[in-house]
């Protein structure tokens, strides 16, 4: 596989058009059916809540009132960004790297969880600053890179927009090579600098200020995050992202890995997968996703509230319901593994329930 990923359509826009027309919303006459069935638990009305309501949802997705959830996949998008050079983070983009080996290793926080929601974790490489070239020919992660991270967003845009739609595009191809193999996709990310890009990424679509967006990433100390704040505010004043166009956005201000993971969510949505989102930076790639076809919200999933500041912004922009809150902030697509546990128990219930309703045994609810 090559080190630099080429493109497989020569018009790109016309693939991303074709992939939109495949992605439609919920079923709602299986949406319906998954009602009528849960209401027939012996409880009182809807008792489990958002449980429920997330078992509805996966009916709708699946288009069937047994949702297929075991095969469970994380993927993780890499890339590297030049904004680094700026002191944004506590770490240097060298880690980036330093993780995947990791990652690869099964020794990193997201293999952990993966590992007790028994889930399969795959790495994608688009656009780390080093080669990894040994890891994707042994076959331990999968290659799309577009280049070796993105340029200084400080100083002018991240990327070109035409390389932002490659990575995009790279992020659908992904999914559709996975689609086969997985019942339900969660996104997972790595990037030093990329709580930088998301952040410009929410200010841009919301409109709210720097002060009210920005988190201190990978634990940066009062002056590093007031610096952070004063680079945010260079970064959106230099490239004045347009929020009516999410490729101009995603260019000015995004990462490879961002554009993978709405790539991702795009694809998933196309092959009628569910997709839990994880925390911040997937959500800047979810909300890249949703401004470029709003269906894909049908199949969204969100796995949990981070302590990122912008998060909840992020997600009320995306009109999403964290169903977890426990205050995580690694990223990797851990809290994404860790919602698997829930995804499976509304399974579970909308599962029984249909088991007896089939044999002929039903509850009356609990007024």
């Amino acid at each position: 596989m090559p080190s630099t990923y080429k493109p497989s359509k020569p018009n790109h826009v016309d693939f991303l058009e074709a992939t939109f027309r495949r992605i439609f919303p919920q079923d709602t006459d299986v949406r319906a059916q998954a009602k009528a069935r849960l209401e027939q638990l012996t409880m009182p009305y809807w008792a489990l809540g958002d449980l429920m309501d997330l078992a509805v949802d996966l009916s709708g997705m699946t288009r069937s009132l047994r949702p297929p959830v075991q095969r469970k996949r994380v993927v993780i998008m890499v890339g590297d960004h030049g904004v680094t050079a700026e002191g944004v983070s506590k770490f240097p983009s060298e880690v980036t790297a330093q993780m995947v080996y990791n990652f690869v290793n099964g020794g990193a926080g997201i293999n952990a969880l993966a590992r007790q929601a028994r889930a399969e974790v795959t790495v994608v490489d688009m656009g780390c600053a080093i080669d990894l070239s040994a890891l994707v020919t042994a076959g331990k992660i999968i290659s799309k890179k577009i280049g070796p991270g993105t340029a200084n967003m400080a100083l002018g845009p991240a990327m070109t927009r035409t390389n932002a739609v490659l990575a995009v595009e790279a992020g659908i191809e992904v999914a559709e090579q996975l689609a086969s193999e997985t019942d339900i996709f969660a996104t997972g990310d790595m990037g030093i600098g990329n709580t930088t890009a998301s952040t410009a990424i929410v200010a841009a679509f919301t409109g709210k200020s720097i002060d009210e967006l920005t988190g201190r990433g990978t634990g940066l100390d009062d002056a590093q995050f007031e610096h952070k704040k004063k680079v945010l505010e260079r970064i959106l004043q230099i490239n004045k992202p347009d929020a009516k166009d999410s490729l101009d956005v995603l260019a000015k201000v995004g990462g490879y890995e961002i554009a993978g993971i709405a790539g991702l969510i795009i694809g998933a949505a196309a092959n009628r997968k569910p997709v839990v989102v994880d925390g911040f930076i997937s959500s800047a790639g979810a909300m890249i996703a949703c401004k470029l076809e709003p269906f894909v919200r049908d199949y969204l999933i969100c796995a949990h509230r981070s302590v990122e500041q912008g998060h909840a912004a992020m997600q009320e922009k995306i009109g999403c319901k964290p169903l977890l809150d426990l205050k995580m902030r690694l990223g990797e697509g851990t809290g994404a593994a860790l919602a698997f546990n829930v995804v499976e128990a509304a399974v579970a219930v909308l599962t029984e329930v249909a088991t007896f309703a089939e044999a002929g045994v039903t509850g009356t609810p609990v007024s």
